[in-house]
């Protein structure tokens, strides 16, 4: 893996538990976890979208969006429930429990939607390597949380 995608992907993890701490205690303050995902969404949608402005790519057209399936749709969906969710459950039981949880339930669900083929994936066959992972992440969450 080159080492920029690797970094990318350590900082990408270590924003993941700063962002469920810091939406915490902005939903507190403004009135829950709901609105503190909502406020984060729109930070999140007007950094993006400046950033796709500045780097010279032009604003989305309607006729590139038609004839899109129904599930292309739904990212926005799953950021409200990551956001959400983690704003609400990291101040209840730890960043690292969340964490824990999170990533066991990414693991898994990337293991159905790999072996399925869902959503115009590669299938990707399982294998002992891979059941043995998944195991040990559900141990791993197990042991994080008691």
């Amino acid at each position: 893996m080159p080492l920029f995608l690797f970094l990318l992907a350590a900082a990408a993890g270590v924003m993941l538990p700063l962002q469920a701490v810091v939406n915490a205690r902005l939903g507190r303050a403004i009135g829950g976890p709901l609105w503190a995902a909502a406020l984060s969404s729109v930070v999140v949608a007007t950094i993006l979208a400046s950033l796709a402005l500045a780097s010279g790519k032009p604003w989305p057209r309607l006729s590139q969006m038609t004839g899109l399936p129904w599930w292309a749709w739904i990212g926005g969906l799953c950021g409200a429930v990551v956001l959400s969710a983690m704003t609400a459950v990291a101040p209840r039981i730890g960043a690292a429990n969340m964490i824990a949880l999170v990533m066991t339930g990414q693991v898994l669900a990337a293991m159905t939607l790999d072996r399925l083929g869902w959503f115009e994936m590669a299938i990707q066959p399982f294998s002992v390597q891979r059941m043995a992972a998944a195991v040990l992440l559900i141990a791993g969450a197990v042991l994080m949380s008691v």
